[in-house]
C-alpha cells in the first residue's frame, strides 16, 4: 500500500495511526501541502487525488481518499486487532465521536479554511487564530462531555483503543501545537497523555515522519 501523506496533516495522522494498529506496512509518499504552492495541486497528485487533499491510499492501484473511508476500508478487511467494539451501542458511540472531530471541528479549521481566512478575506492573525480556538473549544466541550460514559484506563472507551483515540489524539496534537488551553479538558488531555505513549501513535507522529521540517 501507498500512503500520500504530509507530516503535519491530521487527517493523514489518523490513517497512519491505524495502520500501525494494524500492523500493516506502507511506502509513505508525501505530498508538501504548503511548498511551491502546495504539491496537492500538482497535476501529478491532481491526477491521484482530484480533490487535492491528503490522505489518499493506493492499494494495488485501487485508490480510496477520505481519511474515514481509508479507515473504515483497513477496520473491513484487517479485523484484528479491532478499532471498533463489539456491541452496536459502543459502535455508535465512537463513531459519534469520530464524527465530532471529522465533520464538526477539522472542517473548520484545516488548513485551506484558515489560509482563505486570512488570504482572500484579508483577516489578520487574531482573527484567524480566534476562529480556530473558537470552535475547537466547541467540538472539545461536546467531546468532554460524551467521555463522561464509559471513560477510563486511558481510552475513550472502555479499556481499549479504537476509532476514537485515532480521530482525538491528531486533532489534540494540533490544539498543542497552536497553544491551545487543555486546563478546561481534564479528560482529554488525559487520554491523549496515554496514547502518546503507545507505539503505534508514537510511530504515527508529525516528526517522525519522512517529510518532518
Amino acid at each position: 500500500m501507498k500512503l500520500y501523506s504530509y507530516y503535519r496533516s491530521s487527517a493523514a495522522y489518523r490513517v497512519r495511526i491505524a495502520l500501525n494498529i494494524k500492523r500493516l506496512p506502507y511506502d509513505c509518499k508525501p505530498v508538501h501541502l504548503v511548498r511551491n504552492g502546495g504539491e496537492q495541486y500538482s497535476a501529478e497528485y491532481t491526477d491521484v487525488n482530484p480533490q487535492c487533499l491528503v490522505p489518499t491510499l493506493d492499494v494495488d492501484g485501487q485508490i480510496i481518499t477520505q481519511s474515514s473511508a481509508i479507515i473504515e476500508y483497513l477496520e473491513e478487511r484487517y479485523s484484528s486487532p479491532p478499532l471498533l467494539p463489539e456491541s452496536l451501542i459502543d459502535r455508535a458511540r465512537v463513531r459519534a465521536l469520530v464524527q465530532v472531530i471529522a465533520c464538526d471541528i477539522h472542517p473548520l479549521n484545516n488548513l485551506r479554511v484558515l489560509k482563505y481566512i486570512e488570504g482572500p478575506l484579508g483577516h489578520n492573525e487574531q482573527v484567524k487564530t480566534d476562529w480556530y480556538f473558537h470552535w475547537l473549544a466547541r467540538g472539545f466541550e461536546a467531546i468532554e462531555t460524551l467521555l463522561e460514559e464509559g471513560c477510563g484506563g486511558g481510552y475513550c472507551f472502555h479499556d481499549q483503543v479504537s476509532m476514537a483515540e485515532i480521530f482525538l489524539i491528531p486533532q489534540v496534537y494540533n490544539a498543542i501545537r497552536f497553544n491551545f488551553d487543555l486546563i478546561p479538558f481534564p479528560k482529554i488531555n488525559a487520554i491523549y497523555q496515554h496514547c502518546i505513549e503507545l507505539q503505534a501513535f508514537r510511530d504515527a507522529a508529525p516528526e517522525q515522519q519522512p517529510d518532518a521540517e
